[in-house]
């Protein structure tokens, strides 16, 4: 039975993150008020909740979702350019691949002045908020979030940089509870971005093959 409910709560959990881009802990938190359950009810794990995610994109965004996670990605990689002196990893579901056109963009930075992350944004005029969250390792972390244009969404996007010590490039990019790198390298992004245009191209060639 507890099997059930967990399978259930994520369902919805990842209907909530796809279709409306919630984040995982508060998708689950109205899951949970929606399926009325009690208060103590083990929540699922995150491998039932990734399951859950990539099967409700399957079912419900295949023929958009492909698209508008290449978007983002290419407008993850701008700004990761943008942004390479403070050795920018992507994480997320941009980086995972379950982002939608709901999705955020999410980039940790390292730099041992704390400030020049914001200068660096002033000096290119552009207006951002800033608060504070915990970030990697549990550390309290300053978070810069700016709205941008996604050309390929033809869209404003938020993007939130997370400034993080130079230090905290170490433990960045050991494995998370799936086993997967929790984020990645400009170079990485690169990759994924020119093998999903590979794939892409093999499709049309075999989509033209006659019978």
């Amino acid at each position: 039975m507890d099997d059930d409910v967990q399978r259930e709560w994520a369902a919805v959990a990842a209907a909530l993150m796809v279709d409306e881009g919630l984040e995982a802990r508060r998708a689950l938190q109205r899951a949970q008020t929606q399926l009325r359950l009690p208060a103590r009810t083990p929540p699922p794990g995150p491998a039932l909740i990734d399951a859950a995610v990539r099967e409700h994109l399957a079912i419900f965004h295949a023929d958009t979702q492909p698209a508008e996670l290449r978007a983002l990605r290419e407008t993850a990689l701008a700004w990761m350019e943008r942004l390479a002196a403070f050795a920018p990893l992507l994480g997320g579901a941009v980086w995972h691949g379950t982002a939608t056109r709901l999705s955020d963009i999410h980039l940790q930075l390292f730099s041992d002045d704390p400030k020049a992350v914001e200068i660096a944004l002033i000096n290119a005029g552009l207006d951002y908020d800033a608060r504070c969250a915990p970030g990697l390792q549990g550390k309290e972390t300053s978070v810069l979030s700016l709205t941008v244009r996604c050309d390929g969404l033809g869209e404003a996007v938020g993007l939130h940089l997370w400034v993080n010590d130079a230090q905290a490039q170490r433990g960045a990019r050991l494995p998370d509870a799936l086993g997967r790198v929790p984020r990645g390298t400009c170079a990485e992004l690169r990759n994924l971005l020119a093998s999903a245009e590979s794939d892409a191209a093999k499709g049309c060639e075999t989509c033209n093959d006659g019978p």
